[in-house]
C-alpha cells in the first residue's frame, strides 16, 4: 500500500511477511522460540554476541582491559547469529529476557551474574575491574552522561536513519529527512563537545568513548549505511579527529572484529576464546 494512502487499522496485527529480511529478528512477543543450551568456555566471563556496534562496545572494553594486564578480563565470545534467531533460544533468554545482543554471564560469582544491555555491561565491567569509569563523582557523572546519551541517541541513528535510508524496501522521503536531521544534530553535539575535549567525557579515555565509537566512529569513516557523503560527515572536523584516534588503538582494532561475520575475512573473528585467536583464527586464516 502506498505510504500516502495508508490508514492505521483500529487494532494492529502482525504480518510476518512484511518484515522482509528482519523476519527472524523482529516480532511482537517475547520469550524463547526453541530449546537450546548456550555454550560455555573456559573463562569466567562468557559473552554471547554479534559484532554489531552494540556488540563491539563490550569486546573493545574487554580488549582494553586485557591490554592493561587485567587477567580477570579474559573471556569467551560466542557467536549469536541473530538473523537465524539464536537470540530466541531458551538459553539466551535466560541470560537476556529481552533477546538482544550482547549478553554477558559472569561465572566468577556464585550464583553467576547475568548482565544485559550493552551500557549496563560496560558499567559492570568498568566497576568490577576499576578502569575506564572514574570514581570521583564529577567525572564519573560526566562519563555516565555521555554513556546514557549514546544509549538514547543510537536508536535514532540505527533504527531510525539507518533503517529508512539503507534497509527499508521503500524510500520514504519524510522518514529519511526526519532521521537525517536528527543524526546531523547528534554529530554536531559530538563535534562541539570534542572541540574542547580530547575524548568524549574529558581528557581521559573512558567507556563513553567505547560506547559511542562503534556507532558514530563507523559513521565517521564511511562504514555505516554508505551514508558519509549524504550526511557530509567529513565536515565535522573535531569529531573526525577523535574517531581516528580511537580507531588507531590496538585494543579497538581487536575488539571491533570479534563476533564479526561480514566484511574482509581478515577482519572477521567469529568466536574468540583466547588471545591467540586474533593471529590464528580470523576467517582469512581458516579459509586458506
Amino acid at each position: 500500500m502506498s505510504e500516502n494512502n495508508y490508514q492505521p487499522p483500529k487494532v494492529w496485527t502482525w504480518n510476518k511477511s512484511e518484515t522482509g529480511q528482519f523476519s527472524n529478528i523482529n516480532r511482537p512477543v517475547a520469550g524463547p522460540t526453541h530449546e537450546k543450551t548456550l555454550p560455555s568456555g573456559k573463562h569466567p566471563l562468557q559473552l554471547y554476541s554479534l559484532g554489531t556496534p552494540n556488540g563491539q562496545k563490550v569486546t573493545i572494553l574487554l580488549e582494553e582491559l586485557l591490554a592493561l594486564g587485567v587477567s580477570g578480563a579474559e573471556y569467551d565470545a560466542h557467536l549469536i547469529r541473530i538473523g537465524e534467531g539464536d537470540q530466541f533460544s531458551s538459553g539466551f533468554v535466560e541470560v537476556n529476557p529481552n533477546s538482544k545482543i550482547p549478553a554477558l554471564l559472569d561465572n566468577s560469582a556464585t550464583p553467576p551474574i547475568r548482565v544485559f544491555e550493552s551500557g549496563s555491561i560496560l558499567v559492570y565491567l568498568a566497576d568490577k575491574f576499576g578502569y575506564f569509569l572514574p570514581q570521583d563523582i564529577a567525572t564519573r557523572t560526566e562519563t555516565l552522561n555521555w554513556l546514557f546519551w549514546l544509549q538514547g541517541s543510537a536508536p535514532y541513528l540505527g533504527g531510525g536513519f539507518g533503517h529508512f535510508y539503507h534497509y527499508a524496501p521503500v524510500k520514504i522521503e519524510y522518514a529519511i529527512n526526519r532521521f537525517a536531521m536528527e543524526t546531523k544534530r547528534q554529530l554536531d553535539v559530538l563535534d562541539r563537545q570534542l572541540a574542547n575535549h580530547r575524548f568524549i567525557a574529558g581528557e581521559e579515555y573512558s567507556i563513553a568513548d567505547m560506547a559511542i565509537w562503534p556507532w558514530y566512529g563507523a559513521l565517521a569513516k564511511g562504514g555505516l549505511y554508505d551514508s558519509a557523503e549524504f550526511l557530509d560527515v567529513a565536515s565535522y572536523k573535531h569529531f573526525q579527529r577523535w574517531a581516528d584516534e580511537v580507531a588507531n588503538r590496538p585494543a579497538v582494532k581487536r575488539g571491533r572484529i570479534v563476533n564479526r561475520t561480514w566484511g574482509e575475512p581478515s577482519e572477521q573473528l567469529h568466536e574468540r576464546h583466547d588471545a591467540s585467536d586474533f593471529e590464528l583464527r580470523t576467517e582469512d586464516k581458516l579459509t586458506r
